[in-house]
């Protein structure tokens, strides 16, 4: 289910964190489903148990997941918020290669003209 790029400069767990708010945001992943647990999905991407553990509290911080104890983790039920944030980091991106082209003398008008 997550695709990991070994070969990329991108940690581990931060290829976690995206693919899983990926599936939320295109709704594969709906919300109060359960995802597997750290264990399962250490051994699943033949990963430290670790590195999945700091990808499933990045996450449970960003308010994507939650854990129940005794019961298992889930998507939290309100995922507006991690389309939100996928919309805004994209935005981001944007505004930041429209800064760097500015910066190479190339006009707004231009950028759009060429898009």
């Amino acid at each position: 289910m997550i695709n990991l790029d070994y070969q990329s400069r991108t940690p581990i767990y931060e290829q976690i964190i995206s693919e899983i708010e990926r599936y939320v945001a295109l709704g594969i992943l709906k919300p109060k489903e359960q995802i597997m647990p750290i264990r399962e999905m250490a051994t699943t991407l033949g990963i430290n148990p670790n590195t999945v553990k700091k990808a499933y509290t990045e996450l449970e911080n960003r308010g994507i997941i939650t854990t129940i104890s005794t019961k298992g983790t889930f998507i939290e039920e309100d995922i507006s918020k991690v389309i939100n944030l996928k919309v805004e980091d994209k935005i981001n991106e944007i505004k930041k290669s429209i800064s760097e082209l500015e910066k190479l003398g190339i006009t707004k008008d231009e950028i759009l003209k060429r898009l």
